[in-house]
């Protein structure tokens, strides 16, 4: 499978549970449940493609380690920022660290971006910040932060896969690595939520749908870019899965009826196309 094809497979998955998550009542705790569904669908036999086939079992585990820590961060700062704002306001925020992961990947991790593709990861990363900076007024303000951080837990993670995925030859050890890393962060998203409701489960589940299609998507799709890190440098693949961001800001104005800076995010959604387009050229 192209590079190509399989982010874009991973965009439609990855805007799937980011809308369900926005859309079902926040009590239910989405994220909780599909995450725990992902890891009894896919974990016990893609945990030992992944034991089986690693090259090297204990960089592996060291880099799901970190990954799990780092996708905790992300899932719980998400939480909190969609209680606060639509999708087209978070989404864009979370997913704002191609650049940072491009400098840190030149550096430390040996890969060679092209000056096009440096153009279009410094343009996306503008065009990805102005989108999210529309939600600096009003009630939306305050998810903000709990963004920036999902951003940080996007950088940490995205760079621990990169290090990891040299040593998983095939889709499912890569499905393997995704699901450990989500059991670790489910466990610490359970405590959590646990310190914050008091209890160790939702009182409620988003319907069989939801949980469903969930279970499914969110973590098949990002074993899908972890793949790609393979060929293409991890900035490339982290900012092509941000078309994600574009299909979201469309949606959530035409379909989902999020008005509020609706022009100005359509803006920012084109530009940021545009720029992806620079970056798919180069791949």
């Amino acid at each position: 499978m192209s590079p190509l094809f399989a982010i874009l497979i991973a965009v439609v998955m990855h805007v799937t549970w980011n809308l369900l998550a926005r859309h079902t009542r926040p009590d239910a705790e989405f994220l909780w449940w599909a995450i725990a569904g992902h890891v009894l669908l896919f974990g016990p036999w893609s945990l030992a493609a992944m034991v089986h086939e690693a090259g090297d079992l204990p960089r592996v585990l060291y880099c799901m380690a970190i990954s799990a820590m780092a996708l905790f961060v992300y899932f719980a700062a998400l939480r909190s920022a969609y209680r606060r704002a639509p999708v087209a306001l978070v989404y864009p925020l979370a997913r704002s660290a191609p650049l940072l992961i491009a400098l840190v990947g030149v550096i430390f991790l040996g890969d060679r971006l092209s000056p096009l593709g440096w153009t279009g990861i410094v343009a996306s990363t503008v065009a990805i910040l102005l989108l999210g900076a529309s939600g600096r007024h009003g009630e939306a303000r305050g998810a903000l932060l709990p963004a920036a951080l999902a951003a940080c837990g996007t950088t940490i993670y995205s760079l621990a896969d990169k290090l990891a995925v040299t040593e998983l030859p095939s889709y499912a050890a890569q499905l393997g690595y995704v699901s450990g890393t989500y059991l670790g962060a489910w466990l610490m998203y359970t405590v959590w939520l646990h310190h914050r409701r008091g209890r160790w489960w939702p009182g409620q589940h988003p319907g069989v749908w939801p949980l469903l299609i969930g279970a499914a998507v969110v973590g098949s799709g990002y074993a899908l870019v972890i793949g790609t890190m393979r060929v293409i440098p991890a900035a490339y693949a982290v900012a092509l899965s941000n078309l994600g961001i574009v299909a979201a800001a469309f949606l959530s104005v035409l379909v989902f009826g999020e008005r509020e800076h609706a022009r100005q995010r359509l803006l920012w959604a084109t530009v940021l196309a545009v720029s992806l387009l620079m970056i798919a050229l180069q791949v």
